[in-house]
């Protein structure tokens, strides 16, 4: 490894596996001390990049506290300080809260996740015409808000965030500050959400790292969460960090 790299790692999908409903992930035991073990390997250049808020990033990963960008850049953590996210701060989105509510109030087994500064409907578990209404749903208020916010759609979900958060801007801040500054950004992601920081971080010299199947800006591309707690662990361990060895997408 000639250049020290910054890690950032997505979690649902990436770290842990997808679970039929978001607050029923499960977080293998040795996630957190391999993370943590990883974090000092690289003096600190480890961070979370998600859509979940950072609140519940810490939840699952407690006792640790790392660097997260969450709700895909809304809301910042480094070094312990937190910046961003406060629903007051996006009072259009709050007033259609009310409508999309009731928009999928009929439809079994359909989730909606507020995030206060995002939303996202989820139907995972959703028949097929139940799916159909509420991705119809979450895009109808979005259309309402645009401009201001834009619809990500991706595995069973739809999620409306603000237009001008994506994890590809939440990387390039990291990269902005030690102890980020100066290294290969180096980014895993599983979702069409990650897309665009894939092809973000290749434009800077960097690495997208696609987790599970489907067309990919990444490079390299690894089967699922268990070979990437696989990978990360034989770093963590002190393996050597040979990025060039991983498979093609």
């Amino acid at each position: 490894m000639d250049t020290p790299i910054a890690l950032f790692l997505d979690f649902d999908g990436t770290l842990v596996e997808i679970a039929p409903r978001p607050d029923l992930v499960r977080v293998e035991p040795d996630l957190v001390p391999m993370l943590q073990a990883l974090h000092a390997r690289l003096d600190g250049a480890l961070a979370i990049v998600t859509g979940r808020p950072v609140s519940v990033i810490d939840a699952f990963l407690a006792p640790a506290a790392f660097d997260v960008a969450g709700l895909h850049g809304v809301e910042r953590r480094v070094d312990g300080v937190l910046t961003g996210g406060s629903p007051d701060d996006h009072p259009e989105l709050r007033a259609r809260m009310s409508r999309l509510r009731a928009m999928v109030a009929d439809l079994d087994a359909v989730l909606i996740e507020d995030k206060g500064a995002s939303v996202a409907v989820h139907w995972r578990l959703a028949t097929p015409a139940d799916a159909e209404r509420a991705e119809e749903a979450v895009t109808a208020i979005a259309a309402e808000l645009a401009g201001g916010y834009r619809l990500q759609l991706g595995k069973a979900v739809g999620e409306i965030v603000p237009a001008s958060a994506t994890k590809a801007h939440a990387i390039r801040a990291f990269l902005e500050n030690a102890p980020y500054a100066g290294r290969r950004a180096v980014f895993l992601g599983d979702d069409r959400t990650d897309e665009i920081a894939f092809a973000s971080v290749a434009a800077y010299g960097g690495l997208g790292i696609r987790i599970g199947p489907g067309e990919t800006a990444a490079e390299r591309r690894l089967p699922g969460p268990d070979a990437v707690r696989a990978l990360l662990g034989g770093w963590a361990a002190g393996g050597t960090i040979d990025l060039d060895a991983l498979p093609a997408a």
